[in-house]
């Protein structure tokens, strides 16, 4: 059968090459094209856009840069109905995917969304459009299944696709690992986006120069950006390119940008401080439309309906509140081993592994009848 995935994102691209995997062995003839990255194309995904032309981040950037995502629509659309598959399986992405669902569901196409947009937390009158144009959607967050039956829908959770990435990378041989000099490692993982990074990298280098002395500093940079965009002012700070598992598997602390990378550490179990600063027109507009309901942007706390750790946003990310709360976990310290036992917690409600196995095989067996 054919299949055309749809990711617009680097955490899209990592869950859906683990997907392309398993549907290449749960389907011998698989055919897939895709839009993704790296990770796709080395699972054998015929990419045809890359992400690193597609991430946009906020409703100003969004905005300035309408004429392209247009033009990109227009792309996929001639692409998905020249390949005819018999379905398109979108991952995340809600801006353009929710768009793509209408115009495949229009043209008689199975529609297959793996990664549910976060509608619980803001614009849930997406839900009706995910009704009206989504054939099965698979949701990766355990709350996401009650969210979707009280509006009327029947979702499947399959757990998170995050423990597949996570245990593979622990298969890897220990000397593809970072070397250890004898110091802890303080990660710093600024974002895969250019516009958060920007933001978000300024004020990590700054609170880490309160931790020079006692720790090996270790950023976590992505091949997507240019190099120079890494810039550390001069600080002895090490770069590691595409090796963010690597990293957090020898980390003792991180600060982290909010988003995907949250939960990866916390299943690396490595205490965090969550970072997260907007344009402030944009931040301004998400949280009118989040509203009062939710408490928490990091999917850590997110699943686990409390704080597990500290979110820092907008005016409260500043090198003073960044270095107090990065201080309390650092060993021997009660808020460390608290967190950790909550990081625990986490893990077991995911669901365990093989969450990318029972996806592909859902959506086989969908496309065959």
């Amino acid at each position: 059968m054919k299949y055309f995935v749809i990711a617009g994102e680097a955490s899209g691209d990592l869950h859906g090459s683990n997907l392309v995997k398993q549907l290449k062995e749960k389907d011998p003839d698989a055919k897939i094209m895709a839009w993704g990255g790296d990770r796709m194309i080395q699972q054998g995904a015929d990419v045809r856009k890359h992400i690193r032309e597609l991430a946009f981040m906020g409703f100003v950037e969004v905005l300035l840069n309408l004429r392209t995502i247009m033009k990109n629509f227009r792309l996929c659309k001639s692409q998905v109905a020249a390949f005819k598959p018999d379905a398109v399986i979108l991952i995340d992405y809600p801006g353009f995917n929710l768009r793509m669902a209408k115009w495949a569901h229009k043209n008689n196409l199975k529609v297959i969304y793996y990664i549910s947009p976060q509608v619980w937390a803001w614009k849930k009158s997406r839900v009706k459009t995910i009704r009206r144009t989504v054939n099965e959607m698979f949701t990766i967050l355990p709350f996401e299944k009650e969210f979707y039956a009280n509006h009327g829908m029947n979702v499947r959770y399959e757990g998170h696709p995050l423990i597949d990435a996570i245990e593979n990378f622990k298969n890897i041989p220990e000397n593809s690992r970072l070397e250890d000099n004898g110091k802890p490692i303080l990660a710093l993982l600024p974002g895969s986006r250019k516009q958060e990074l920007k933001k978000m990298l300024p004020r990590m280098l700054e609170a880490s120069d309160a931790f020079s002395e006692t720790h090996r500093i270790v950023m976590s940079a992505v091949s997507l950006l240019p190099k120079e965009i890494y810039n550390t002012g001069g600080r002895n700070i090490e770069i590691v390119t595409d090796q963010t598992y690597t990293l957090l598997s020898k980390a003792q602390c991180a600060f982290v940008t909010s988003g995907t990378a949250t939960l990866e550490t916390a299943l690396f179990r490595v205490p965090l401080v969550v970072c997260y600063k907007a344009n402030a027109i944009s931040y301004m507009i998400a949280k009118k439309l989040v509203g009062k309901n939710i408490q928490f942007i990091s999917l850590v706390n997110l699943i686990a309906g409390k704080e597990v750790c500290r979110e820092l946003i907008q005016r409260d990310l500043n090198k003073e509140n960044m270095v107090h709360e990065m201080k309390k976990l650092i060993p021997p310290c009660d808020e460390r081993n608290q967190m950790l036992s909550e990081y625990d917690l986490l893990y077991a409600k995911l669901g365990g592994p093989g969450a990318s196995s029972r996806v592909a095989e859902g959506i086989v067996k969908i496309c065959q009848h």
